[in-house]
């Protein structure tokens, strides 16, 4: 699995470029902490006065950490010494030593960040079939003469895997500037889709 990071994530870890190690490894103890028990404004402000820095640069750092470290655990970067974690901190840090000691620091801390993650992760419903009406409204009792088309859908979805998937519907009414609003949405999303930007995503992820 290839770690893709973002312009600003990457700015984000730029920062650790500036301080000492022993800083940066803090950094990485604290983006622990805060996987394992959630965020602390009164940390950043603290360390924010030591480093005399404003806060949202600690704050950007520490979850510049916290994104790599969740990120790699989530798609099982493999072991020795996370190569893969190796080579996108290679890209940010210049201190080899300190990488070293993020990406150990990971190590030990993995499979408690993946527990973690797993009793987090929602998830997701997923399509199970789609019933569809169409109505037209011919008169009323202000017009005589109109066409006033309305698509009624019934969406099921599925919830859940194995034995304890469940089944939901979700009834929706549209009207023709909704739906073709809609399907504008939906054929651009599948022409980024076929882009040679998202097929060389879908390859990493697989």
């Amino acid at each position: 699995m290839l770690l893709v990071l973002s312009e600003e994530h990457k700015e984000h870890l730029n920062f650790l470029n500036k301080v000492d190690a022993a800083v940066v490894g803090e950094f990485g103890r604290i983006a622990l902490e805060f996987i394992m028990r959630g965020t602390s404004p009164k940390v950043y402000e603290g360390a924010a006065r030591k480093l005399s820095v404003p806060v949202e640069v600690v704050r950007h750092g520490v979850e510049g950490l916290m994104y790599l470290m969740t990120q790699s655990s989530k798609h099982m970067v493999p072991c020795p010494l996370s190569h893969i974690t190796l080579n996108v901190l290679a890209e940010q840090l210049n201190d080899w030593s300190v990488i070293k000691c993020l990406c150990q620091m990971y190590q030990q801390h993995r499979s408690e960040i993946r527990s973690i993650l797993s009793l987090v992760s929602t998830s997701l419903p997923a399509y199970h079939n789609l019933e569809w009406r169409l109505d037209v409204q011919l008169a009323s009792r202000s017009l005589r003469q109109q066409v006033a088309p309305t698509l009624a859908t019934k969406l099921h979805l599925t919830h859940g895997r194995g034995s304890g998937t469940e089944q939901s519907c979700r009834v929706l009414h549209m009207d023709l500037g909704t739906l073709l609003h809609l399907i504008s949405i939906l054929e651009g999303a599948l022409s980024t889709l076929k882009s040679t930007h998202a097929r060389r995503i879908l390859r990493n992820i697989k």
